[in-house]
């Protein structure tokens, strides 16, 4: 396979990458970008540690190929927010401390900015079908289940 060079708009900046049209979006996000928020988990699209925004629904990096993915927003875990401004899903997710190991919970809070980009205010039961399809082992869903209904604004802190 011939390698070209691709144009992508990761996090708001232009990348030139060359790599092979087939080559899984993941591969370019860690190994030529550095980006480490999205995981390699099954390299299959099955438990969604990959997880990244692709004009600004969850996608799959590990079975989306690269040369699909030029003229299109991508973004990743990084590209949320900061250490010091974090997006609103990634502060619902360290307020309620949804995280045990860690591997899962990019694809849990990308799926989760997806679901809010499309429905801002769902139910516990939307959130629970949104995210069935991410895998974690851990056994932090109660407090992933918090952390996406903080995001969707329905927990509000006392006194607020």
């Amino acid at each position: 396979m011939t390698q070209t060079m691709n144009r992508l708009n990761v996090n708001g900046r232009t990348h030139e990458v060359g790599a092979n049209a087939d080559t899984p979006l993941l591969y370019i996000l860690r190994n030529d970008l550095a980006l480490n928020g999205p995981k390699y988990g099954c390299g299959l699209g099955e438990c969604g540690t990959c997880t990244v925004l692709i004009d600004g629904a969850a996608a799959r990096s590990c079975v989306i190929p690269v040369g699909g993915c030029a003229g299109r927003a991508i973004v990743t875990l990084e590209g949320l927010g900061s250490r010091d401004n974090p997006d609103p899903v990634q502060q619902a997710f360290i307020t309620e401390q949804a995280a045990q190991c860690g591997y899962c919970l990019n694809g849990m809070i990308m799926t989760t900015k997806a679901l809010l980009n499309i429905n801002p205010r769902p139910t516990e039961t939307e959130a629970a079908e949104a995210l069935k399809y991410n895998l974690c082992r851990c056994g932090a869903h109660v407090e992933i289940m918090r952390a996406v209904m903080r995001a969707a604004g329905r927990i509000v802190e006392a006194g607020d």
